[in-house]
């Protein structure tokens, strides 16, 4: 995830789309089989209580997660559906950049497969299933491409962060990621990883840190302060979907896999999440990169229900 910082732009930056300028709206029924796929009031309790939920397998068809493969690919070499209106201010890798690892941002506002998956309902619904809401949005997305290494594998560990600490204009803390991989993910391959009930931590405003690798200082610092630390690995197969919530403390571990780690994480609002006016802890106005694509409302704040670029992925009774 990206670092919070000051963003100041146009009040209003509109998306260059070539062929899907207005993409169609998912279905928002379920078939008997999707629905089974949903978690129950179990599984519902066990999120509240640890912070994060494993789905069952087969939520994701392989033909979605085998085109979303392929948009990536095409993203990789440099190909767009549709262009955001910055260049820079996100995480936005490009073929020149070398062959480490790759951090892109918004891919879904870009690439029509990947678009397809982050709005895919079923993940709404498991969403808003798990936070008890009745809309459920996108937010924003990261498509983080992974190397193995052999030896000193460093270079690809993700560092503890809590997406919230990211959203700091957001007004709900109700916020969940779901975390895709596109492939089957072993503990040799960069599973992310969670410290199960660090959501109910306090004081977490300031973990935001993605860019860190020595992931033993961070639980050495929390148990000092004498929280409990479990960390739990998010193995998956193929098809199956992590969700955690975004006071959640995650990262994720090398990969010396041999093969490379390909992983889409949907970052979803919420309906009642809107901006609020943020300050840190020196005085400064904080904002957040969504706020530079989406409309503004007649107050001129944020909207950060606008359809365009916060799409609707799931909505009770639609």
């Amino acid at each position: 995830m990206r670092g919070v910082g000051i963003v100041r732009g146009p009040a209003r930056a509109e998306l260059n789309r070539s062929d899907h300028t207005h993409r169609p709206t998912p279905s928002m029924k379920l078939t008997a089989e999707q629905l089974a796929l949903l978690p129950d009031d179990q599984d519902v309790a066990s999120y509240e209580e640890n912070g994060y939920y494993i789905s069952k397998e087969g939520v994701l068809p392989n033909a979605l997660i085998d085109a979303a493969s392929a948009g990536s690919e095409r993203l990789y070499r440099g190909e767009r559906d549709s262009v955001l209106p910055f260049e820079t201010g996100y995480s936005n890798w490009q073929p020149g950049d070398g062959d480490g690892m790759r951090n892109n941002e918004f891919v879904s506002l870009q690439m029509k497969e990947l678009h397809t998956l982050a709005v895919y309902p079923v993940l709404g619904a498991i969403a808003a299933k798990l936070t008890r809401s009745k809309t459920i949005r996108v937010l924003d997305d990261q498509l983080i491409f992974k190397p193995s290494k052999t030896g000193d594998a460093s270079s690809t560990i993700t560092g503890w962060h809590a997406d919230r600490a990211y959203w700091a204009t957001c007004s709900s803390d109700n916020l969940i990621t779901a975390w895709i991989p596109l492939h089957s993910v072993e503990v040799t391959r960069s599973p992310l990883v969670v410290m199960a009930g660090s959501h109910r931590w306090q004081g977490l405003q300031d973990v935001r840190f993605f860019n860190q690798q020595n992931l033993a200082e961070l639980e050495q610092n929390f148990r000092a302060q004498g929280k409990e630390v479990r960390v739990v690995p998010m193995t998956l197969k193929k098809g199956q979907v992590s969700f955690h919530h975004g006071w959640t403390v995650h990262a994720s571990y090398p990969n010396t896999s041999g093969q490379p780690r390909l992983s889409f994480a949907v970052h979803l609002q919420d309906g009642g999440n809107h901006y609020r006016p943020y300050r840190n802890a020196q005085g400064r106005e904080v904002h957040i990169f969504d706020e530079k694509l989406c409309r503004k409302l007649p107050n001129g704040d944020a909207d950060f229900s606008d359809p365009s670029v916060f799409p609707t992925v799931w909505s009770e009774g639609e």
